[in-house]
């Protein structure tokens, strides 16, 4: 099955590329240093320190793994190009519940999310729903405390 595309932005996908090549060089050579060290300390078989030595390199492994795919697959979301006519990636929405209660997130991907901030993935529950909507539609969303219901009141670039 094709992965589908990475959204994110210019900035994040800089970040994610500084980080990788810092993992990929310098974050490699240290743990080789420390798995060395570790390996000095005697009896492989009762090494704790060399137990985790190695689970971090795994850890380092899997991260690296897991940057090189979604750097592979990153969309950048190009703000000249974000569409109002449709709620998408980039775009900042206001949303009414039933009390009348107005609230504003920005649209982004997984890797920008920050919902304390009021940006929101559009994978999550919201951003699912909201994904490919019109103003003034109606969408509901399953939380913890039952189905709320929002009407989308004003989508803008950002």
């Amino acid at each position: 099955m094709a992965e589908k595309d990475y959204e994110i932005t210019a900035e994040s996908l800089k970040n994610m590329v500084d980080r990788l090549n810092y993992l990929k060089s310098k974050g490699r050579a240290e743990m080789a240093a420390k798995i060395e060290e570790a390996r000095s300390f005697g009896d492989l078989s009762e090494n704790a320190e060399y137990d985790l030595a190695r689970d971090e390199q795994a850890k380092m492994e899997h991260e690296i793994d897991d940057l090189e795919d979604k750097v592979s697959r990153a969309k950048v979301i190009d703000d000249k190009n974000i569409k109002t006519d449709t709620v998408g990636v980039g775009n900042t929405v206001v949303i009414v519940d039933e009390s009348g209660q107005a609230k504003t997130y920005h649209i982004v991907g997984t890797h920008d999310s920050d919902p304390f901030n009021g940006k929101i993935s559009n994978e999550s529950p919201i951003g699912k729903e909201l994904i490919g909507k019109k103003k003034g539609a109606t969408i509901s969303v399953t939380t913890k405390n039952g189905i709320r219901t929002y009407k989308i009141k004003e989508i803008k670039a950002k």
